[in-house]
């Protein structure tokens, strides 16, 4: 059989590109380019999807299920292993298992549609994910000014005329909760059009570099910074708002006590600079702010999230082209019908508050280690590695050791999962299907694409199949089933029944297509979509099999009022949550500044902690080293190590020397320190240190309890 090139969509980080991917007659990847005629990402290729076949063909990837043996593990088969899950968690009491979703579930089909159905199976409250060490005050403050975590408002990059960029390295990251390929091509054509990129951040980045300006700025004092903006627009008189609004009043008298004046000393930033931002903002034909992860890690995360908005607002460019606006996906899922609500409950031992049904992932280690009801036992792990993700990395890789039972859907033995009784391996990601639930909620432009697997499963399981018999395995239900009695058949026909029921289109069962439950559940979405067949559109899974280059929605839309789930039915400026905090931020004004922070950064050809094993990713400028200021280094008598030491622990790493790092300020990667346990030989080969050993679990953002990875206060000094 000839080579042959197929389509799918990469799934290696948020730009959602169109890939190309050529297979052998042995059904591996020999080479992937990107898709040309894809309308949203254009042929746009970064060297993390140009290695994508090389992570779908990783000899280090596990294939079968493991089982622990001892100090090691041994292959088994899929009914052993559910087995042995159903015979484990049968004796957990109710309560005491958690479960951890790692950031890959959100560019797969299984963690939008089944990872539900496995937190509902579990019974607990003991929800973490990587998002409350990501985005999480991001998508509280969203919630609390829209009603709907999930409407988040983001930069209109084609249109916009001045773009303001807080804490983000598109150039590096691709983009984060703002899904836009080739962001790089899109901030260029900004600039080509005569607009202007202004980047605030403690580094001189790729995409610093890039901008007409770029602002130094003290980690962690980014809510400084933009309430000096709020205050100055309405001390001038420069707010011109559009939209219908709740509190502006209150926020008014919150930016009364941070005049740039004041603010000056905390973030670095002149005064006349912050009056110079606001000005340009209110003044610009459109204008966006966008604030990304560099600012959520901190201290102040969900009010730097608040200000962020309220600038939008407040400078007319919320929900207008432009500005920050909100897409519109196809398969969105259903938008909540009641208002969003902040700490329903709160973790066991510290109390920290519940935020979309999430407990912060900086008490994870708290829970495992206290005693006492609801002390947990069992864990499961879906494509995550918290061991080296979670603040306070080696106090949990301690907690994992003492479990009862802990079951990983995993692609690797890694630094958490080798903690696992049974380790279940999804396929490769050539077997998979692709559709981005997730991620095209936060698209710049509307867009849709369909990848069916472009390999047969053989006789693996889909991970959406593994997904859904795991949760069977786990509630003690029948786990095992061909057909129309496999779980995965079973979750599908219940979701799609009772869809069709509440839409009042029972009848039109039969009329849904594709190869699977799974892809008739996409079928049902589409059709019910914005943009769906049976809601005055022709969308469809058809429509999108049709198109496998994708489709494209459209521009951005206004969508206020309507995507509104606010009890006032208003963007509320004023969060009762928010206003109450400004407190902390205000006594912050008279706090001295510790004399070194360390922060973390993006690297392009890095993905967390989960793509070190590919040779041709590790390298470069892809290496785990301390960045330093030259004159720093000169000043602690640094050589070619360092040893860095804050409140939590110690590391001795190897020192980088850039001018483009401020002074005070040190920067160390995340998702390095491959242990010895792993048995991916790459990123052992590579294997960096752990920067978490050095952040702190018990410091978290206060409202969201996301932990803190920016402005950690630390000590430099020679080995």
């Amino acid at each position: 059989m000839a080579p042959r090139s197929l389509l799918r969509t990469c799934p290696l980080c948020e730009a959602v590109c169109g890939l190309t991917v050529t297979l052998d007659d042995a059904d591996q990847v020999l080479s992937v380019r990107g898709d040309r005629d894809d309308p949203f990402s254009k042929g746009f290729l970064c060297p993390k999807g140009a290695s994508f076949g090389k992570l779908d063909g990783d000899p280090d990837l596990v294939t079968t299920p493991l089982i622990r043996d001892g100090d090691g593990f041994r292959a088994a088969g899929w009914d052993e292993a559910f087995d042995l899950i159903a015979a484990a968690f049968a004796e957990i009491p109710r309560g005491a298992a958690a479960v951890y979703l790692g950031n890959p579930n959100a560019h797969t089909v299984a963690g939008a549609l089944y990872l539900p159905v496995l937190i509902r199976a579990l019974s607990t409250r003991h929800i973490y994910s990587a998002s409350s060490a990501d985005q999480m005050p991001k998508q509280v403050a969203a919630g609390l000014m829209f009603g709907d975590p999930l409407t988040v408002p983001v930069p209109d990059l084609d249109r916009t005329d001045f773009l303001l960029m807080l804490g983000a390295n598109p150039l590096e990251s691709n983009g984060s909760l703002c899904t836009a390929p080739d962001f790089p091509g899109r901030l260029k054509a900004l600039r080509a059009r005569g607009g202007k990129l202004v980047v605030v951040d403690p580094r001189e980045t790729r995409t610093a570099a890039l901008a007409d300006q770029h602002l130094f700025i003290r980690p962690g004092s980014d809510a400084y910074l933009l309430f000096g903006i709020v205050h100055t627009l309405f001390d001038e008189g420069l707010t011109d708002v559009r939209v219908d609004v709740a509190g502006l009043d209150e926020l008014r008298a919150s930016a009364l006590d941070f005049p740039p004046d004041a603010v000056t000393e905390r973030t670095g930033i002149p005064a006349d600079t912050i009056r110079a931002l606001a000005r340009e903002l209110a003044a610009a034909p459109t204008s966006a702010v966008y604030a990304r992860i560099g600012t959520c890690t901190a201290e102040f995360g969900t009010l730097t999230q608040w200000l962020v908005d309220a600038v939008n607002t407040l400078t007319g460019n919320l929900d207008s082209p432009g500005g920050a606006m909100f897409a519109e996906a196809a398969a969105g899922g259903v938008r909540r019908s009641k208002p969003f609500r902040l700490g329903r409950w709160t973790s066991r031992v510290r109390e920290l508050p519940e935020a979309m049904g999430e407990l912060p992932v900086a008490t994870l280690a708290d829970e495992i280690e206290t005693p006492g009801e609801g002390q947990i036992r069992a864990l499961v792990t879906v494509a995550g590695n918290p061991v080296l993700s979670a603040p306070s990395g080696a106090r949990l890789d301690r907690g994992l050791a003492g479990l009862d039972f802990m079951v990983s859907v995993d692609r690797y033995v890694n630094e958490t999962t080798r903690h696992a009784n049974v380790i279940l391996p999804p396929p490769r990601s050539v077997q998979s299907p692709h559709f981005d639930f997730a991620l095209l909620q936060f698209a710049v432009r509307n867009y849709a694409r369909y990848s069916p697997p472009l390999v047969s499963l053989g006789e693996r399981p889909s991970e959406s199949a593994v997904v859904a018999r795991l949760a069977a395995a786990v509630s003690g239900q029948p786990h095992a089933g061909t057909g129309a009695e496999s779980p995965i058949a079973m979750v599908d026909e219940l979701v799609i029944v009772g869809t069709l029921h509440n839409a009042d289109m029972s009848e039109r069962r039969d009329e849904l297509t594709g190869e699977n439950t799974t892809e008739q559940r996409l079928d049902l979405m589409l059709k019910l979509g914005p943009y769906g067949a049976w809601n005055g559109g022709d969308l469809s899974l058809k429509t999108l099999l049709d198109n496998p280059h994708g489709l494209d929605l459209g521009p951005l839309r206004p969508r206020l009022p309507g995507v509104l789930r606010t009890a006032s039915k208003q963007v509320e400026l004023a969060p009762p949550q928010l206003v109450a905090d400004v407190a902390r931020l205000r006594a912050g004004l008279a706090s001295t500044a510790p004399a070194m922070v360390l922060i973390g950064r993006r690297q392009l050809r890095s993905n967390n902690s989960w793509m070190h094993n590919i040779a041709g990713l590790v390298g470069g400028s892809n290496r785990c080293t301390l960045q330093v200021h030259p004159d720093d280094a000169t000043r602690l008598g640094l050589g070619e190590q360092a040893e860095i030491t804050s409140a939590a622990g110690s590391l001795t790493v190897q020192v980088e020397l850039t001018p483009t790092i401020m002074r005070g300020v040190v920067s160390l990667p995340h998702g390095w320190g491959h242990g010895a346990s792993t048995t991916q030989s790459v990123a052992l080969a590579h294997a960096g240190v752990n920067a978490n050993v050095l952040t702190d679990d018990s410091v978290v953002d206060r409202v969201s309890g996301t932990a803190v990875f920016n402005g950690v206060p630390v000590t430099v000094g020679p080995v």
